[in-house]
C-alpha cells in the first residue's frame, strides 16, 4: 500500500509539472527573450523557465509551507518538514527555445534524502510519466488511460540502443563527444534527445535500454531517476553501488547496466 505522505506529495508533484507545462507551452512567445546565461552563451535561461520555477515554488509553498525547495534556477528552502522538492522547470530548455518538442517539467519529492515521489510532464509529447515509492512507474498520453511502464528486456551489449547528453562549455562537449565516438560501435546506436528527464523516462518506457551522461544536477535526474527504476531499470553513478552523480549518471535495464558501465569506462566516460 502506498504510504499517504508519498501519494499527496505524487499529485502535488502531478499538477505543479502540468501547470507549469501548459504554462511553458501556451505562453512560449514566437520571439523567446533570453533572460540571463548560464555557463556558456549555448546554455539558456528564458523568461519563461524563470516564470515557471516561480508558479512551481508558489504552489508548493502554499500548499506545504513547511518543505524545502531546491530548483534549477535558484529556488532553495531549507524547511522544517524532513521534505524536499527538487525542481527544473524546464529540461530541455534549448530545444525549447528552437521549438523541438523534447522538453519537460520535472519535479520530484524526497523525504529525508530519499526520492519518494516524482513526475516528468513533456507537453509537445502530450505525455506525463510518474512514480511513487515502491508503486511502480506510469505514465498517459495518446494511449487511453494510464499505462503502467516497464524497462525492456535487456538485450546483448551490441544490441542496445543507448542515449546521452552533451555538456553546454565546449571543452566538455569534446571529450564526450570522444566517448561517443568510441561507444558508437559497440552498441546498437547511440541517441541525443536533449533532455535528461525525458531520457530517463524513455528508459522506463523501454524506449530506450540504457543512457548516461556526466554533469548532470539533482534536479535533472530525481523524477526521472526514480520513475526509471519503478520501472524495473536500475540506475547508478560511475559504480554499481553508487547514486547518480554529477560525474556520471547511467540508468538501463538489468542486464544491460553493468556491461555499460564496463564499457563506459574502456572508453573513457
Amino acid at each position: 500500500m502506498t504510504d499517504p505522505l508519498h501519494a499527496e506529495l505524487l499529485e502535488l508533484a502531478r499538477e505543479a509539472a502540468r501547470r507549469a507545462g501548459e504554462l511553458l507551452r501556451d505562453g512560449r512567445p514566437a520571439d523567446l527573450a533570453v533572460a540571463a546565461t548560464k555557463s556558456s552563451s549555448v546554455d539558456v535561461v528564458t523568461e519563461m523557465d524563470l516564470a515557471a520555477e516561480k508558479l512551481i515554488t508558489a504552489l508548493i509553498a502554499e500548499r506545504r509551507p513547511e518543505d524545502g525547495i531546491l530548483g534549477e534556477e535558484g529556488a532553495s528552502t531549507a524547511g522544517s518538514s524532513g521534505v524536499r522538492w527538487v525542481v527544473d522547470p524546464l529540461d530541455g530548455t534549448v530545444n525549447y527555445l528552437y521549438g523541438l518538442p523534447t522538453w519537460a517539467v520535472s519535479v520530484a519529492a524526497e523525504q529525508d534524502g530519499v526520492a519518494v515521489a516524482g513526475a516528468v510532464f513533456a507537453p509537445m509529447r502530450g505525455e506525463e510519466y510518474h512514480a511513487v515509492l515502491g508503486g511502480g512507474a506510469w505514465a498517459t498520453g495518446a494511449w487511453e488511460g494510464e499505462r503502467r511502464l516497464a524497462c525492456r528486456p535487456s538485450p546483448p551489449l551490441d544490441q542496445a540502443l543507448v542515449s546521452t547528453g552533451f555538456n553546454y562549455v565546449a571543452d566538455v562537449r569534446e571529450q564526450q563527444a570522444e566517448v561517443a565516438r568510441r561507444l558508437i560501435p559497440l552498441v546498437r546506436d547511440i541517441r541525443r534527445g536533449g533532455s535528461a528527464a525525458i531520457d530517463l523516462c524513455d528508459v522506463a518506457a523501454g524506449r530506450l535500454d540504457g543512457y548516461y551522461e556526466r554533469g548532470l544536477h539533482p534536479w535533472d535526474v530525481a523524477a526521472g531517476a526514480l520513475i526509471a527504476r519503478e520501472s524495473g531499470a536500475l540506475t547508478t553513478g560511475r559504480h554499481p553501488d553508487s547514486p547518480p552523480s554529477a560525474e556520471l549518471t547511467v540508468a538501463a535495464s538489468p542486464g544491460v547496466l553493468k556491461p555499460l558501465l564496463g564499457l563506459l569506462e574502456e572508453c573513457g566516460a
